[in-house]
């Protein structure tokens, strides 16, 4: 298989991503798919989530031992109506005023769980986080900041295990979805093609990772990535209005 310049650019976007999530749990979506897009549009959602979907697949099989199903279930069915909101919000804001919106509510929810409280995973705070996910990741294709927050008090593996399993469901229906409307076709799975070594090559560099970067503590990692999250949609929002 032979890669153009751009293309292994983006397979070692894609790489970058990968190691990222598969070490904390989130990130992958939120470094790649902004770089992704200047690289080629066409990268940006289908084949993007493709890999995603394969990432989330390779990470609940690794993990099937930590990962309770019946637990993260009340964030996965959350997910639909907050899909459904955030389709709304597309058609009744404009992008600028929807960045703005979103951007400050993820970063109001950031710096709340940093200094104010701690967010216990229980079943009200998945069914919230997979809601405001599902709202936020449709309306601005970053949506794994929302559910990270409630899990970022949680042993890492554990969370890695059901994030994992919350981005593989939600990543299945966002692909039924394009696929519906004619927005996933052949092209862009040959475009993911490419780019499923990167997941190969960025899980195995976080394997081997492990025994020199140990992570205790996933708290700081994800509201370093939720800040980052926030401040994306913010910032365009912002410079557009």
């Amino acid at each position: 298989m032979l890669y153009t310049p751009p293309e292994l650019l983006a397979l070692l976007v894609v790489t970058a991503g990968v190691f990222v999530q598969s070490r904390i749990g989130i990130g992958y979506g939120l470094l790649a798919a902004p770089v992704l897009f200047q690289i080629d549009p066409a990268y940006v959602p289908g084949p993007i989530l493709v890999v995603g979907f394969c990432l989330s697949t390779l990470m609940v099989m690794q993990s099937v031992q930590q990962l309770r199903w019946r637990r993260v279930l009340p964030a996965i069915i959350a997910r639909a109506p907050g899909a459904g909101v955030g389709a709304l919000l597309v058609q009744l804001l404009s992008q600028a005023l929807l960045g703005v919106f979103l951007g400050l509510a993820l970063l109001l929810a950031t710096l709340l769980s940093w200094r104010a409280f701690k967010l216990r995973t229980t079943p009200r705070s998945l069914v919230t986080g997979g809601f405001f996910s599902g709202l936020i990741g449709t309306a601005t294709g970053i949506g794994g900041p929302p559910i990270a927050l409630v899990y970022q008090e949680q042993d890492p593996a554990i969370a890695r295990a059901e994030l994992a399993a919350f981005f593989l469901v939600g990543t299945l229906i966002s692909l039924a979805m394009l696929f519906g409307v004619g927005q996933l076709g052949e092209e862009h799975l040959w475009l993911a093609l490419k780019l499923l070594p990167g997941v190969l090559l960025g899980n195995s560099l976080s394997y081997l990772s492990e025994r020199y970067w140990q992570i205790n503590n996933l708290k700081p990692w994800v509201l370093l990535l939720s800040l980052l999250a926030a401040l994306l949609p913010l910032s365009q929002g912002v410079s557009n209005l």
